[in-house]
């Protein structure tokens, strides 16, 4: 409802059809659906004369339309101030305003309700938009401010009225904190009326806003109004693990949805025996360790094997505390016990089942996962340059042992053979040769 263009005027579909309260098409803070939109005004019968306006985040006010304005939904107006005037938007008109009235104990028949000026005209819009731009900057010079005086507070945020001439500073503290000369400094620096407003944890998270754990924009921000107390207690009923990390909100404390399951486990938990309570069989005492609500089952232990846990369902419990009562005892757990499928302590484990469970649940994972290698189709594989490395690629295929015996080869022989005249035949002549010439000079 945030959006300037959400109107009730006659549209068909999207922007005026009420369903602007959704959220759809701003931010949503604190959306009211309009059920009423399409609804006539019965004859002789006027309308509500007190109108919902919207201001900076989650601040809504109600004022009355003394003048007879026609205002629809999404109107910019000018409202009443202690002081000058104010800017907001209109988000609810007619029978619901009343209701929610009503609901925040505003009495609409007493004169005390402050009334709309006017519809805000492109002057006063301008003023307002430029009031709003200047509203991070002060943010941050007070909280410099603040830290040079060594206040212990923290400005959350800071929002400046319609026609510029006051701002409002919210901030959050442990305790009380005198800020006269904070108060004096900021009216010197920023030459506007100031005002400081004290909030808690969870209004701060409210007016900033934020996204949960759940993905979803907080519920204080949107829709929540009322903040009730949330104890540790909601938690251990709904067997949460008391960890602040994961309890705790965007504020600092526990989260305002723990108390939203809370009454649907108490009715359950009514039906459930007392997890103080021990059995008592032939076998050993046996206490209760783990409980689940909605499916109403209870592990139990011997006292003197605490390892092996046994699934009960609520009936064979109460059926058991019966006969312990009545000074009789059950043999042994077993025989109420249920089996699961899954291994853990929701299985049921007797006195061989835990073993073979430990050992199902070590080697379930020794298993090889071999894939069957597809035939290779002979596309892929590469010929042979020549018949022989074709030949020595399939002697290299045979096994070692095939390969180690010598097999004779006659005609390896013979090239041998050959090989060996041809090279005796080319060896050279290295007998010496007479010398002819020096027999030829002694003749002489």
């Amino acid at each position: 409802m945030s959006c300037n263009n959400c109107t009730t005027k006659n549209k068909k579909g999207g922007c005026g059809t009420g369903s602007c309260g959704t959220g759809g098409c701003g931010s949503g803070k604190l959306a009211v659906f309009d059920w009423l939109s399409n609804t006539q005004i019965p004859g002789g019968q006027k309308q509500f004369d007190c109108v919902e306006v919207r201001f900076k985040n989650s601040r809504k006010e109600y004022f009355r339309n003394s003048d007879n304005i026609p205002l629809q939904i999404g109107d910019v107006v000018a409202t009443e101030a202690n002081s000058g005037h104010d800017v907001g938007i209109i988000t609810l008109t007619g029978e619901l305003v009343r209701l929610q009235m009503k609901k925040h104990r505003i009495d609409w028949k007493s004169d005390g309700v402050p009334k709309i000026y006017r519809k805000a005209n492109q002057k006063d819009i301008d003023i307002w938009q430029e009031a709003r731009n200047k509203e991070e900057a002060v943010q941050k010079q007070s909280r410099e401010l603040a830290i040079a005086l060594g206040l212990e507070m923290k400005i959350s945020d800071v929002e400046f009225q319609g026609d510029g001439s006051k701002a409002t500073f919210y901030y959050t503290a442990e305790g009380r904190v005198d800020f006269r000369q904070l108060i004096k400094d900021m009216a010197r620096v920023f030459s506007v009326r100031i005002e400081m407003r004290q909030i808690g944890f969870r209004q701060e998270a409210a007016r900033l806003g934020g996204i949960g754990s759940c993905g979803r924009e907080l519920c204080c921000s949107t829709w929540l109004t009322d903040f009730r107390t949330v104890t540790t207690a909601a938690a251990r009923y709904q067997q949460l693990s008391l960890n602040p990390q994961k309890l705790a909100g965007q504020c600092g404390k526990l989260k305002c949805c723990i108390n939203f399951e809370l009454d649907t486990y108490l009715d359950a938990l009514q039906d459930f025996p007392k997890t103080e309570v021990k059995l008592v069989t032939e076998k050993g005492r046996a206490s209760c360790q783990k409980i689940d609500i909605f499916k109403r089952f209870m592990w139990f232990t011997y006292d003197d094997d605490p390892i092996n846990w046994y699934k009960i369902s609520v009936d064979s419990v109460k059926e058991i505390i019966t006969m312990n009562e009545k000074e009789q005892k059950v043999v042994s757990l077993d025989s109420y016990a249920i089996v699961s499928d899954g291994v853990g302590m929701s299985a049921t484990l007797g006195n061989d089942g835990g073993k073979e469970m430990i050992e199902e649940d070590i080697t379930r994972f020794d298993k090889a996962n071999k894939r069957k290698k597809g035939k290779k189709s002979p596309k892929n594989q590469k010929q042979a340059k020549n018949p022989n490395q074709q030949k020595g690629e399939s002697q290299n295929n045979l096994p070692k042992n095939v390969k180690e015996q010598k097999q004779p080869n006659p005609h390896k022989e013979n090239t041998q053979k050959n090989l060996k005249n041809t090279n005796e035949s080319k060896k050279p002549n290295t007998k010496k040769r007479p010398n002819n010439r020096n027999n030829t000079n002694k003749e002489k």
